[in-house]
């Protein structure tokens, strides 16, 4: 089978730090004009439905190799092999379906990290720390900003980058678009509106589960913290450290 091989998309043109200041500059006056007219767009998603058949085709090609890997010698053959079910499942997960899994666990990891590599384009791998500091405000609600309050968002999964938020200016634009075509993001979503809670609370929460300890939590956050990620793991069916992948890969509570 002939495939085309990836390789990761870079800018022939990287921007010199005071372009890139500029840049930052500019960027930020246009969505602060635009906070005064329409905050919807500030959290636009291309349709589903307009990449269903390559995402269609991508399933199909995960399904075939997996197939092919599970009944061939190699890498994946050989880690089915050395990690046998345990009795009570073994004739439950064929072989064929184990091996997807884990071509599929391997699909999201590439995902995140080419994901990340999008932010990276234009402004280089310093991107967090420079939109970070693009602003001593936020543009949604005039609040003041500092390395503790900030939270990155992107307006459009289409290489710009984030803009920093107040997390009153984040939730506000939440509520301005509320359509999602991630279901896990709309269970979440909701979620954290019904206890009032934060995502960083929802990311502590997960790291205390997977056994990480935190001294500069008090226990009353920590607690509701828990509960938080919780009752998240069991709406959305997403163990703790996915969750804390998704909040990774949508830029909250970084």
């Amino acid at each position: 089978m002939d495939t085309q091989c990836y390789e990761r998309p870079t800018n022939p043109k990287p921007l010199a730090p005071e372009e890139k200041a500029e840049l930052r500059s500019q960027y930020f006056a246009y969505y602060e004009q635009m906070a005064q007219e329409d905050l919807g767009r500030f959290n636009v998603k291309l349709e589903r439905t307009a990449v269903a058949d390559l995402l269609d085709e991508i399933g199909g090609l995960l399904l075939e190799r997996a197939r092919t890997m599970a009944c061939s010698p190699g890498k994946v053959r050989d880690f089915l092999d050395s990690n046998q079910l345990p009795e009570c499942i073994q004739r439950r997960l064929p072989d064929e379906f184990r091996a997807f899994c884990l071509v599929l666990n391997s699909l999201k990891q590439w995902v995140s990290a080419e994901s990340a590599a999008t932010d990276r384009y234009l402004l280089g791998g310093t991107i967090r720390k420079q939109c970070r500091k693009m602003a001593n405000h936020c543009l949604v609600t005039g609040a003041s900003l500092d390395d503790s309050t900030v939270e990155l968002h992107h307006p459009a999964r289409d290489g710009r980058p984030p803009i920093p938020l107040s997390k009153a200016g984040h939730e506000q634009i939440e509520s301005a678009s509320e359509d999602s075509d991630d279901p896990v993001e709309a269970v979440l979503r909701r979620t954290k509106r019904m206890g009032n809670r934060s995502w960083v609370m929802l990311r502590l929460g997960c790291l205390a589960l997977l056994g990480e300890e935190f001294d500069d939590s008090t226990p009353a956050v920590l607690a509701s913290s828990k509960t938080f990620a919780r009752t998240a793991a069991v709406a959305t069916g997403l163990e703790y450290r996915e969750l804390i992948d998704w909040l990774d890969e949508h830029d909250l509570a970084q």
